[in-house]
């Protein structure tokens, strides 16, 4: 079964690296998936998405009518890309910068305080990878081990030192209570 999510927030709080952790787990667990970044010509602080559509199969195009999970880490992007959720999809929205507004009956909505969470831990640029915990858990698609994986793989040598708390990060995502709001 094919499925699609969207990351989304400003620039500077790692939404693309987000976007290709998650592809790479996807692949080392054995799925297709397509990674699609996109973001603004400003580069720190401007508008930045990406897609990354998983299957079984193949799969096919980005940039789809509708999405089946979308991480809003901001309200600009909450506020963008709410009304592309498919009919019983989920909104993973950072509460800490996102108000906590349900306009739609049809789909799920998980609030979650990200950025709170990121500075709990002690690195506010965590939220990033804290948000990706949440989404394995809600999507039950992917396992937190692949995603650790993932993270080492993809994150530059100049940045193992983050390993740790990348994981640290990760783990703490995937155990927060996803009580629907």
């Amino acid at each position: 079964m094919e499925k699609n999510f969207i990351i989304a927030g400003f620039g500077g709080q790692g939404v693309l690296l987000a976007g290709e952790v998650l592809a790479t787990a996807f692949m080392l667990a054995g799925k297709h998936v397509t990674w699609y970044p996109s973001y603004g010509a400003e580069m720190r602080g401007g508008t930045v998405n990406c897609e990354v559509v998983a299957g079984d199969e193949e799969v096919s195009a980005v940039n789809k009518l509708e999405t089946d999970f979308i991480v809003a880490l901001n309200q600009a992007s909450f506020d963008k890309f709410l009304k592309k959720i498919k009919k019983g999809g989920t909104m993973i929205a950072n509460s800490t910068l996102v108000k906590e507004l349900k306009t739609r009956t049809d789909m799920n909505y998980i609030f979650a305080p990200i950025t709170k969470l990121a500075e709990e831990l002690g690195n506010i640029k965590m939220a990033n990878i804290l948000a990706l915990g949440i989404v394995a858990k809600a999507s039950k698609m992917i396992s937190l081990e692949h995603l650790i994986d993932a993270l080492d793989r993809v994150l530059p040598p100049h940045r193992k030192n983050l390993l740790p708390l990348n994981i640290k990060a990760l783990k703490i995502g995937y155990e927060y209570d996803l009580l629907p709001a």
